[in-house]
């Protein structure tokens, strides 16, 4: 598996886009994450479905490849950021344009969670690298200060951020590996199977997975559905973030320890992403060496060049 091509860093001054490709958002919510960006010296700019309230979608499906595809694809944008996650994002993709996307410069990606699915389409659809990080709708963004200083670091000054170490993190698998970051949500990963995006050849990756709000038995079912189709076969470590929300983590993580712990491979446990305080920001798509025992991963090249 080969790295993606880097975006360029953010700089103050720049004109950000700011979609919806999930749910709406809350617009107390919205406004005080764009408040934040304003604060960090950007121009944040939403897209026309980007503040829609009500129901569980943004705008039809056409609205929202519309709104990133818009956004993509304006050259004044240096980055495109989901406002949430929630539901919808899957719906979309097969009406964007990815071909006229390619024509146009690739730009920072964040998000994360229902998200997960640009994500991969990006990856695989313009080989651009992307980061998985949180969002200006969610109400954590604007209370959390090392969750949001973390992201204002990856995008401004990637540099600093090369290591990953959060505290709590600990081997499940002990080891070292160097692959390519793959990964995000798992049950929308495990979604994507058999789809245009779905993923043939994980060799040499470093799969990277958090959830909320799935029972122990909807994670294992998840996980099995990515080992059949092959998701494991070959890979070279794997990083599990946050589980909010479902359930007691012994019996969470013995689920992991079942699945993943015969691999072979290192694998990181509690690693600080997703959906939980102090969310760390990752860059997906570039090569990263994972050490399990001393619970880091290193980036050999910052997210954004």
């Amino acid at each position: 598996m080969r790295a993606l091509h880097r975006p360029r860093r953010l700089v103050p001054g720049d004109r950000v886009a700011v979609v919806s490709p999930a749910g709406p958002s809350s617009a107390a919510d919205l406004e005080a994450g764009l408040g934040v960006l304003r604060s960090w010296g950007l121009e944040p700019v939403l897209m026309p479905h980007a503040a829609r309230t009500g129901a569980y979608l943004a705008g039809t499906d056409a609205e929202r490849a519309e709104d990133f595809t818009a956004a993509w694809t304006d050259p004044s944008f240096a980055a495109v950021i989901a406002a949430r996650g929630g539901y919808g994002a899957q719906r979309m993709l097969d009406r964007i344009d990815w071909v006229r996307l390619r024509g146009a410069e690739p730009k920072a990606f964040v998000g994360f969670s229902d998200v997960t699915a640009l994500h991969e389409a990006i990856a695989l659809n313009l080989g651009t690298a992307t980061i998985h990080g949180p969002m200006p709708a969610w109400p954590a963004f604007v209370t959390d200060t090392a969750m949001r200083e973390h992201l204002r670091l990856t995008l401004f000054e990637p540099e600093r951020v090369l290591t990953l170490a959060p505290a709590g993190a600990k081997a499940l698998a002990g080891g070292t590996a160097t692959g390519v970051t793959v990964g995000g949500t798992l049950t929308l990963l495990a979604a994507g199977i058999g789809t245009a995006e779905h993923r043939v050849d994980l060799a040499g990756a470093l799969l990277l997975l958090e959830d909320v709000g799935e029972a122990p038995y909807r994670l294992d079912r998840a996980l099995t559905q990515l080992r059949r189709a092959g998701w494991f076969d070959g890979i070279a470590g794997v990083v599990l973030g946050s589980w909010t929300d479902c359930g007691p983590e012994a019996e969470v993580r013995g689920v992991f320890e079942d699945l993943l712990g015969g691999l072979g491979v290192p694998v990181a446990w509690n690693f600080g992403f997703g959906h939980c305080p102090q969310s760390l920001s990752v860059p997906l798509g570039l090569k990263a060496t994972l050490d399990a025992d001393a619970g880091t991963l290193r980036f050999a090249l910052p997210a954004l060049r």
